[in-house]
């Protein structure tokens, strides 16, 4: 098992860090909160085919269908100059983000691929670990269009908001 899944792991097991984005979902009735994936296919789904997001020791904060929040925890090797969190960090959680609430609404599609991902940078994140919260905007038989808002964990500041779309295979048979 590499080093990456070793952490996906550990951290995927130590659960409620504190964070407000369960409390995000409260409103969500119990039929439109059955995911369509559950949370340890998606980490094996990530330590199999995806190394790099896997490397990033995300941690599912909460999942139901089409609302989802991932933790990507704090690492020195992602900060740039200037003592802030990177960009390449941001965008890669929140595409993350993105693939698990597409997968939450169409179920297991590994093949499933961004087709557009913009992002804006809002504000200077502090060197903690960020949160991710994706929602989709429209769910299609072959495209789904998403967006997701980054804060820091420490200060539950917005720091980026993301839109993007995924191309889903089509179902055959």
């Amino acid at each position: 098992m590499s080093v990456g899944a070793q952490m996906c792991r550990r951290i995927s097991s130590s659960r409620n860090h504190g964070a407000p984005a369960v409390a995000q979902f409260a409103g969500a009735t119990p039929v439109d909160t059955v995911s369509k994936i559950d949370e340890s296919t998606f980490i094996e789904l990530i330590e199999a085919e995806l190394p790099v997001a896997a490397s990033m020791g995300l941690v599912v904060e909460s999942l139901v269908a089409g609302r989802v929040a991932l933790r990507a925890p704090y690492r020195s090797d992602s900060l740039r100059p200037g003592g802030t969190l990177s960009g390449p960090t941001m965008m890669a959680l929140a595409d993350a983000a993105l693939y698990l609430m597409v997968l939450s609404e169409v179920g297991l599609q590994p093949l499933a691929v961004t087709t557009n991902l913009n992002i804006n940078f809002l504000r200077k994140p502090a060197p903690s670990d960020l949160i991710a919260v994706a929602r989709p905007l429209k769910v299609g038989r072959r495209l789904v269009v998403g967006e997701v808002t980054l804060s820091s964990a420490s200060d539950e500041v917005v720091v980026a908001h993301a839109t993007g779309t995924y191309s889903v295979p089509p179902q055959l048979g």
